[in-house]
């Protein structure tokens, strides 16, 4: 009888097993049976979308972007490629007139004996980030060098330091050669053809130096680097602002957009120095009349001396001329130099 009772016992307890085992959830075990699902976390707070990481890249290297800088250089005076005639063998002439030549210029190459010279491109100029830390390092545009700049064609002892992405223009935007000097004679003989600071004497303009100073001059000479142009704006502001409706002004075409002048110049943009012009005319009539220029105003080689002030006179009318701004660079400078000129040769 205890027996039976036993059994009974066991039957029963082994039944109520049975029973939870079917009707709870499945728990995990060695044949990888699911696992018990947990109870559902707290919805979180919806976040700040974030900034993409190629933000600041996409900026400059979108296709729009580029698109715009590309078809603005095209109708630039670099692009047009004219001038790398003159690259090749000359190192003085290949360092400005060939993508080459200015390469091997910047990293210290020599910028000679280049047999297929290109023009002037954008690697020209651009080639990699020094910083990618824009905000604390400034933006350095990828520029080949945006170091402070010697006029190492005439004065490797002049440092010329804009600040900023117009440093690189000073490379090639500076005279090759120098002024006159008086050797005590009061007499000088021009026996140059080229006798003119060569085609790029921006820089020099803008900073008030390297014109010829005739003594006994009326106009005063301003002081260098005190020109508005230089301590106020610079190459890249003035020469590289918005471009305009046409596309020929502004950006990379390098040429002024004079309506980005209006914010300095309130009361309206001038485009020459006033009297300027005419003063050079005048100035040319009297250099044709002494045989120091032809009808087109190249420089003729005399073959005898000529007075040393007349010879200060011929050099400051090309350097204006070259300068190809109207005085607009430096328009004090600019002025003293072609009065003073014009007052010596009349």
């Amino acid at each position: 009888m205890k027996n039976l009772k036993l059994i009974g016992f066991l039957m029963i307890l082994a039944s109520s097993l049975m029973f939870i085992q079917c009707t709870s959830d499945p728990i995990a075990g060695p044949q990888g049976q699911a696992g018990i699902d947990g109870i559902d976390g707290v919805d979180g707070t919806d976040g700040i979308d974030g900034v993409d990481g190629t933000a600041s890249c996409i900026a400059c290297h979108s296709n729009s972007h580029r698109e715009t800088i590309q078809a603005t250089y095209e109708k630039s005076g670099h692009a047009a490629g004219g001038a790398v005639a003159y690259a090749g063998s000359r190192g003085s002439c290949s360092r400005c007139h060939s993508n080459e030549g200015f390469i091997n210029y910047i990293t210290g190459q020599p910028a000679v004996d280049i047999d297929s010279p290109t023009p002037v491109s954008c690697t020209t100029c651009h080639s990699k980030h020094s910083t990618f830390d824009f905000e604390n390092d400034g933006h350095d545009f990828a520029l080949r060098s945006m170091d402070p700049t010697a006029l190492d064609l005439t004065d490797p002892d002049y440092i010329i330091d804009y600040g900023d992405a117009s440093n690189s223009c000073i490379s090639c935007h500076q005279p090759r050669s120098k002024a006159p000097v008086d050797d005590g004679t009061g007499m000088y003989l021009q026996a140059n053809k080229r006798f003119y600071p060569h085609y790029g004497p921006q820089t020099t303009m803008l900073e008030g130096i390297q014109g010829a100073l005739i003594d006994g001059g009326t106009t005063a000479y301003p002081a260098a680097k005190s020109a508005t142009h230089r301590t106020g704006a610079s190459c890249v502001t003035c020469h590289m602002g918005a471009v305009s409706n046409d596309g020929s002004e502004g950006l990379h075409t390098f040429n002024v957009n004079y309506d980005n002048c209006a914010s300095c110049h309130t009361n309206g943009v001038p485009t020459e120095v006033a009297g300027l012009a005419d003063d050079m005319a005048a100035l040319k009539a009297e250099l044709l009349a002494l045989g120091l220029i032809d009808e087109d105003g190249n420089t003729i080689v005399q073959t005898e001396t000529i007075p040393f002030k007349t010879a200060q006179a011929l050099w400051n009318y090309k350097t204006v001329e070259k300068d190809h701004s109207h005085g607009i660079h430096n328009p004090a400078y600019a002025r003293a130099l072609i009065k003073n000129a014009l007052q010596v040769v009349q």
